[in-house]
Parts: structure tokens; sequence; C-alpha cells
């Protein structure tokens, strides 16, 4: 059994999901959003979604930590916003002795959902579908978190799958 935390980090709300894949068969652990105030100072922020996510990581054990990377449009504002809660994440992750794995958002979404511009409700509803849920995960922050961790499962056994058929042919 492999257990693996997402995260969606953002400095006013941090998405997280847990996800085990038992032989294939993936089952929510848990998922929610880390928020913040957005009056706070950004240092009372990230140190918040820091300990949080040290407290997540102690909790649950993950054997990987899956980051999505921020998407860079037109506001570089919110890009470095997110950047900054991304290095908190790898931080708690790497404080926690865990390895990190980062997945660009187009990525998570052509993994997920086959196609890497997907609406953001494509992303829950393919996510609530791999988990088997009756409901789309909310926050969408947790959905989304869920999704980085079902697309770093989906890296593995493909990478896997690739390792053994290399070895095959040999």
């Amino acid at each position: 059994m492999t257990r693996i935390l997402g995260i969606d980090p953002g400095t006013r709300s941090t998405g997280y999901g847990v996800v085990e894949d038992d032989s294939g068969r993936l089952t929510l652990v848990d998922c929610g959003a880390l928020t913040t105030s957005s009056g706070s100072p950004i240092g009372e922020r990230l140190s918040y979604l820091y300990h949080r996510l040290l407290e997540i990581t102690a909790r649950y054990h993950p054997e990987a930590v899956a980051v999505e990377q921020p998407f860079v449009a037109k506001n570089v504002r919110s890009a470095l916003a997110i950047g900054r809660a991304q290095a908190i994440a790898i931080l708690a992750a790497a404080d926690n002795g865990v390895p990190i794995y980062e997945y660009t958002p187009s990525q998570i979404k052509r993994t997920i959902a086959n196609y890497g511009a997907s609406s953001k409700k494509q992303v829950q509803e393919m996510v609530k579908l791999q988990l088997g849920l009756a409901t789309p995960p909310e926050p969408s922050d947790a959905a989304d978190a869920l999704a980085v961790a079902i697309c770093h499962l989906h890296e593995v056994h493909l990478s896997n799958l690739i390792r053994r058929q290399s070895q095959e042919d040999r």
C-alpha cells in the first residue's frame, strides 16, 4: 500500500489531500484546506502553513509528497505568492524526511482528465470518480490537492511499467 500527500499551495488557502493506493485501488484518507487571513502578514501565514503541513505529514506518514508548481500567466504577484507556499510545503516534507515531487497544472490535468486544459470542475469530477466518492471533494483546493496526489500515483505506476518493460526487453 502506498500513501501520498498531495498539496495545492496558496498563501490564502493551501489544499491538502491524502490518498492510498492498494494495488491500483485508490482510497481517500483525508483532505481539506488550510486557510489564512489575507490581512495577516505573509510571515504569519507562511508559518501557520508550515506548522500545519508538518502536523499533517507527521500524522499520515506519506511515502511521498506531491506539490503543484505555480502557474505563471498574467498575474506574476499571484505566482510569487503561490511559490512561497510551495516552498513551505517542500520544506515541511523535507523536514519530515519525505521525498518531494512537483507537477505542473497542465501535467496534473492531463493525467487526471486526459486533457491538459481541463476545467476545475472536470478535474473535480474525475477525482470523484477515481476515488469512488458520491460527490466531488470540497473545497476545490482539497480536490486539486487530491488530483496532485493521484497524478503522482499515476506517474509512479507508469514509471514502474516502463521499467518492467525495459527489463523484459533485455
